[in-house]
């Protein structure tokens, strides 16, 4: 059976969201990680939980209290009403702050895992040589750390394909404009359209095991070398 041209819009839609989130929380993970892997600071761990919580927490309470604080009458909300910008729930930029949110430790721990294994070596080595904070940051952790990089992005990535739950709490079920792929499933089963929902899971399904599978090969690979 042919996809249909709902199917290859949530799929594009999905695809989108991913990449975006992804470039986003490259940028705002990378401080945040290199925080966590060189502060002495207390808070530490309270800043470590809170980053973490979206692996426990109900992606379900997640998504409602968003959608309070980016609603009309929430902090967020409020605020770009002031700015101006339309409310983000039920809107492709509300899924992005969503998922953000939801992917975030899967971007930042593999970061903060690899700055952590560079050491403090490395970098006193860089500062006998007269290089500033910043030149080693940029010169030696980011090389050093850029396998911690490409398994957050392609986690970060992977793991916001799959979202539904906050998903469907943020953006609704609106086609072309927040229907993204596991949604679409979801209104498959509700319609007992049992062939078109194995057809969408099996493309995920195999999507998610292609990406596992790469991510391991090319870990054992750099583990051999």
């Amino acid at each position: 059976m042919a996809l249909s041209h709902d199917d290859l819009q949530a799929i594009l839609l999905t695809l989108k969201l991913a990449a975006t989130v992804t470039l986003l929380l490259l940028i705002i993970a990378t401080p945040i990680a290199w925080w966590l892997a060189r502060t002495h600071s207390w808070l530490k761990g309270p800043v470590g939980a809170l980053v973490a919580l979206p692996l426990v927490l109900p992606p379900s309470v997640l998504g409602f209290y968003l959608l309070l604080a980016m609603g009309p009458q929430g902090f967020l909300g409020r605020t770009l009403s002031a700015l101006g910008i339309e409310a983000l729930p039920f809107t492709f930029g509300g899924l992005v702050v969503a998922s953000v949110f939801y992917s975030l430790p899967f971007m930042v721990q593999p970061i903060q895992n690899a700055f952590e294994n560079i050491g403090d070596a490395p970098l006193e080595a860089a500062a006998t040589l007269r290089a500033s904070p910043i030149d080693a940051f940029f010169t030696v952790a980011l090389p050093l750390a850029l396998p911690g990089f490409l398994t957050a992005s392609i986690l970060t990535f992977a793991h916001t394909v799959g979202e539904f739950g906050v998903v469907l709490m943020i953006g609704g079920n609106i086609p072309g404009a927040t229907r993204v792929v596991s949604v679409q499933i979801y209104d498959f089963v509700e319609a007992m359209e049992y062939d078109n929902a194995h057809q969408l899971s099996l493309i995920m399904l195999v999507f998610s095991f292609a990406v596992l599978l790469a991510l391991y090969g090319w870990r054992r690979h750099k583990g051999n070398k």
